[in-house]
């Protein structure tokens, strides 16, 4: 496998680039933005002071409950700033922004909480999104955003933090922003896999074993219990490029648009299931299990006119109907449903039909196909940058659904990156799983990045954090070939047929995660060796010719002993 791209040796990882953070020489180097009258420093109560926190500058980093005040705002765009020497930032290096942001006074900070977002201005003009977050009044919520320049600046830039309404005052608490090292987290999921993803197995050949000692063996796993899958539609499956490399390299498939409303009735009454069921088709002709996706998308404007045109009665019948129509002709084809796509983003059938909506397509549909798998699908999710889609607000959601009845089975991350953070992932996954104690899949990745060797690297972090994480069981791409994908700075595949670099080391970690083991049968009969969860094929060679038999390794914590009966 490739390494990282080579990253520039003045480059300190963990290293904070905002002089004065924690404030200990007051405001220096600190300056208020547009009309705000007023910055001040003040102390946080120790036991307001947040105490968890993903930061890792440095070890054993807690928040120093120092805290800028920037009041008298009369506008969103009113906050503060603190500049970064430009020579301090390299191209090609990501970035964290990390600290934490609260609300002051105010009649509106009492309200919901409200975006706050952390920008970073190179060379005057060029603005770059650092991150943001939904701040409320009272509490610390922690920044969790990232950027990455594609030139270096050519004079010093600066880090500003804006949001919330006019009046409201904005803290800002050990503002940072550092390069992240990616080697050294890699090194530790490393770590974290082995255990999560592999266990001891003891190949046990009992009564025979005088004589088979010593005997040659070889162990070979054929696939894989954590799936990989792609996005298909009736276009690509005549490629014979896309197929060659979709049949080799994934496991499950996801039909792009075919499966949606909007798709399967353009216009009320006419249905149109002949491409669904083409695709299906190609992917039991392959063996490929399919996501539903999806029943429902909860956004208004994927919503088809003719829906719209309904009064709420007809809606309510129209929406029976879509769940009767699609869920019985397909009971038992698709082991996932995406029920109500985009809830976080998308209100449309809560607005017109009330709060109970989203919990009644989920019981119907547990109903009518009750192997399912039935799971929420959102994105941002992971990225720490949506004041709309935090892991908090989905665990909420989720909470509401399981309270009304819904059959929530597993979470979508459709994982729409850029940038991405791996500890910032992980601290979603950590959150999301703790809470609701369901599976995740990422359900739609897609890694956008123009330069490819620097999409690889960051395809690489994603993978690396979902795969060793034990919450997440699967994850499908949304696309993987150039020119027939959703975001076009993603491919993996050239639109002629090339495996470019990120291809490659999406391929080179499959191969990683795979296991194979050869030696010999020891004196008591047995072959040890570790491997990764999947069904493998061991092939004995003996005096009396080669034994072919298969079986399986699944999650356990103590080693796995298997009787192989000759």
């Amino acid at each position: 496998m490739k390494t990282l791209f080579p990253i520039d040796q003045e480059v300190l990882f963990n290293v904070n680039l905002i002089e004065n953070s924690a404030l200990e020489d007051g405001l220096s180097g600190w300056s208020p933005v547009g009309s705000c009258t007023a910055l001040s420093v003040h102390e946080e109560e120790p036991a307001k002071v947040p105490t968890e926190t993903i930061n890792d500058v440095e070890e054993g980093y807690r928040p120093s409950g120092r805290y800028v005040l920037a009041s008298g705002r009369a506008d969103e765009a009113d906050g503060l700033r603190r500049p970064i020497h430009g020579g301090k930032l390299k191209p090609r290096v990501t970035y964290r922004v990390a600290g934490w942001i609260s609300l002051g006074g105010g009649a509106a900070a009492a309200k919901e909480g409200h975006p706050v977002r952390v920008n970073l201005r190179v060379d005057d003009e060029c603005v770059v999104e650092g991150g943001a977050v939904c701040a409320v009044a009272g509490k610390w919520t922690e920044i969790k955003g990232a950027f990455r320049l594609k030139k270096s600046p050519s004079c010093d830039a600066a880090v500003y933090v804006q949001g919330a309404p006019a009046g409201v005052d904005v803290k800002v608490m050990d503002l940072q922003v550092f390069a992240t090292d990616r080697k050294a987290r890699f090194r530790k999921l490393r770590k974290k896999t082995d255990k999560v993803r592999k266990r001891d197995v003891v190949l046990n050949f009992g009564s025979g074993a005088s004589a088979i000692s010593g005997a040659s063996i070889r162990v070979m796993q054929m696939d894989s219990s954590f799936p990989f899958g792609a996005c298909i539609n009736p276009g690509v499956i005549q490629n014979p490029s896309f197929v060659d490399f979709f049949t080799k390299h994934f496991d499950w498939a996801v039909f792009e648009n075919e499966l949606k409303w909007y798709h399967t009735e353009a216009q009320q009454g006419q249905l149109n299931y002949a491409d669904s069921d083409a695709l299906l088709d190609f992917c039991d002709k392959y063996g490929k299990p399919v996501r539903g996706h999806c029943i429902f998308w909860a956004v208004e404007n994927t919503v088809q006119q003719w829906v719209k045109n309904l009064s709420n009665d007809q809606l309510t019948s129209a929406v029976q109907g879509r769940l009767q129509s699609l869920l019985t002709r397909y009971a038992g084809r698709f082991p996932h449903y995406d029920v109500n796509n985009e809830m976080l983003h998308g209100s449309y059938y809560r607005d017109r039909l009330g709060d109970d909506i989203d919990a009644f397509m989920f019981r119907e549909a547990a109903r009518l196909d009750p192997g399912a798998t039935l799971f929420v699908n959102d994105y941002n999710v992971e990225g720490g940058n949506d004041p709309n889609a935090t892991p908090e607000k989905y665990i909420e959601q989720i909470a509401a659904l399981q309270q009304k009845g819904a059959a929530v089975g597993g979470i979508g991350l459709q994982g729409h990156v850029t940038n991405p953070v791996g500890e910032v992932i992980c601290d979603a996954l950590d959150k999301l799983s703790a809470a609701t104690d369901l599976p995740v899949w990422l359900t739609e990745l897609d890694v956008c990045e123009s330069d490819v060797d620097l999409r690889a690297d960051d395809l690489e972090v994603v993978l690396r954090e979902a795969y060793a994480h034990p919450a997440v069981e699967g994850v499908v791409f949304w696309g993987f070939m150039q020119g027939h994908m959703w975001r076009q700075d993603a491919c993996l595949v050239n639109s002629d047929g090339t495996v470019n670099d990120a291809g490659e080391r999406f391929v080179d970690l499959r191969r990683e995660w795979t296991s194979h083991a050869r030696g010999h049968i020891d004196s008591a009969g047995h072959f040890k060796f570790r491997g990764y969860h999947g069904t493998y094929v061991v092939q004995l060679a003996t005096a009396t010719g080669k034994v072919h038999k298969t079986f399986s390794v699944e999650k356990g914590d103590t080693p796995l002993v298997l009787d192989m009966d000759l």
